[in-house]
């Protein structure tokens, strides 16, 4: 069963992924690494000489080829934050993996954020970060909750409380 982790950037899909891989005795990919892995670039590089659409493109691919290898193993992938904005992706998570959405609120988002703002492409120069977060997840959160088979809300809890929430919740 590949477990596939869901949610906005900041939510701690990487951090709880490798945690709940841990605890599983499972490998764990982080599918952002996978496509600068696969493009040779940066995720900012990538955003710099294509836009987002060329990312997502990369991503898509890339995201394909992850679930036809692990689909029948058992894996931990955790999703960038907007990968289920393709359709074709949200399709597919669904269909093919155990997507649990780690839900965060936008305090929780933005506290988490602050520190690396610059360095993320969808949140560089934002005049106000807290309504950008806002923005972007009011965007989102249909998708990922329209695409997850089970939802975490991950406030206040430490990666090991939300690893344990999701085998509680799914296995």
């Amino acid at each position: 069963m590949l477990i596939t982790l869901t949610g906005f950037m900041g939510s701690g899909k990487t951090t709880v992924g490798e945690v709940l891989a841990d605890f599983l005795g499972c490998p764990f990919f982080d599918l952002d690494a996978l496509v600068v892995k696969k493009a040779g670039k940066s995720i900012p590089e990538i955003f710099a000489d294509g836009g987002e659409a060329a990312f997502r493109t990369l991503e898509a691919k890339v995201l394909r080829q992850a679930v036809e290898k692990y689909a029948e193993s058992t894996a931990i992938l955790s999703l960038g934050g907007g990968t289920l904005g393709t359709p074709a992706s949200a399709r597919l998570v669904a269909e093919k993996t155990t997507c649990i959405y780690l839900r965060a609120s936008v305090d929780t988002l933005a506290a988490r954020l602050a520190p690396e703002a610059a360095g993320r492409p969808l949140l560089r120069g934002a005049p106000d970060l807290r309504e950008r977060i806002a923005s972007l997840l009011d965007a989102r959160a249909a998708t990922y909750e329209a695409t997850a088979h089970v939802t975490v809300d991950t406030d206040g809890l430490s990666p090991e409380q939300i690893a344990d929430e999701i085998v509680i919740s799914c296995l």
